[in-house]
């Protein structure tokens, strides 16, 4: 599989093989093998949200009214 997807290309082939499975009318080995695909899919997806995360900055107003910029911490910013 190439590890190189763009997010949205992976999310709308990870949505494909829903659909697929959903339907029941796979073989057992087609659906393990677009399972399979499926689990790679939502590693490879949540990696790139990991590393976009990491990315993310937050511009918070401290008591003063200075604006700062600040990691993002899942929502967890604290203004010092």
């Amino acid at each position: 599989m190439n590890s190189t997807y763009k997010y949205e290309e992976a999310l709308n082939r990870l949505e494909y093989i829903a659909d697929q499975l959903e339907k029941g009318d796979l073989t057992l080995e087609e659906a393990l093998t677009f399972f399979e695909e499926g689990i790679k899919l939502v590693k490879i997806c949540s990696n790139m949200l990991d590393q976009a995360e990491g990315k993310i900055q937050v511009l918070i107003k401290d008591l003063d009214g200075e604006l700062l910029v600040k990691d993002y911490k899942g929502g967890s910013e604290i203004v010092e």
